[in-house]
């Protein structure tokens, strides 16, 4: 049976600086679908309720970002506000969630991982924020540390360990981000939509 346009969910997720929001931008774009990001929500309920100063990319790994993930391992109530956004999202369908726990707790939609190693991903966050690789690398190490802490204890679960809710792991290490977009275009196509042969 063909898949219709209000079924359409996709969730892309994947460690600090793999590209997954930017390629979950593109593929909403592409397919006119509603792009949600998880971070940037929690990000605003973080400025809204802690006075933080608000800032675009990079804000997370900032001395605020990192405050504010220390405060989420005590209180789990801004990821779970933020998750049930999501999953209402998730219901309505015809739409894109840049999201690190959609995979887990939402039963629909069509998940992908972006797989990049910590090498690649500090010196992608290095080049995108201005600081050295050692500095992008530390940043990372522990962003991404707390991040897993923060959904072990809240949901059980090992972010970037176990890849058993994805349709689709890519290694995407050595592609560009046009050629992440790309491949995803033509698995969507071919697995989602059931175009081509």
């Amino acid at each position: 049976m063909r898949t219709t346009r209000r079924d359409i969910v996709i969730c892309l997720a994947g460690l600090t600086a793999c590209g997954k929001s930017t390629a979950a931008r593109l593929l909403a774009n592409k397919y006119n679908l509603k792009y949600v990001s998880g971070g940037t929500t929690l990000k605003e309920l973080a400025q809204k309720a802690a006075g933080a100063e608000k800032a675009g990319k990079g804000w997370w790994e900032t001395s605020h970002g990192m405050r504010f993930l220390q405060q989420r391992l005590r209180d789990s109530s801004f990821d779970r506000q933020v998750d049930n956004q999501l999953l209402r999202y998730a219901e309505e369908g015809n739409v894109v969630l840049d999201s690190w726990t959609m995979p887990w707790l939402s039963e629909k939609g069509f998940k992908i991982w972006l797989e990049v190693s910590p090498q690649e991903r500090a010196k992608r966050l290095a080049q995108r924020d201005g600081v050295s690789v050692q500095e992008a690398a530390e940043m990372i190490r522990k962003k991404d540390g707390k991040t897993k802490q923060i959904y072990r204890k809240l949901y059980d679960f090992r972010l970037g360990e176990d890849y058993s809710p994805f349709d689709v792991v890519l290694d995407s290490e050595l592609l560009t981000s046009e050629e992440v977009f790309d491949t995803l275009s033509l698995i969507i196509d071919r697995l989602v939509l059931k175009r081509g042969r």
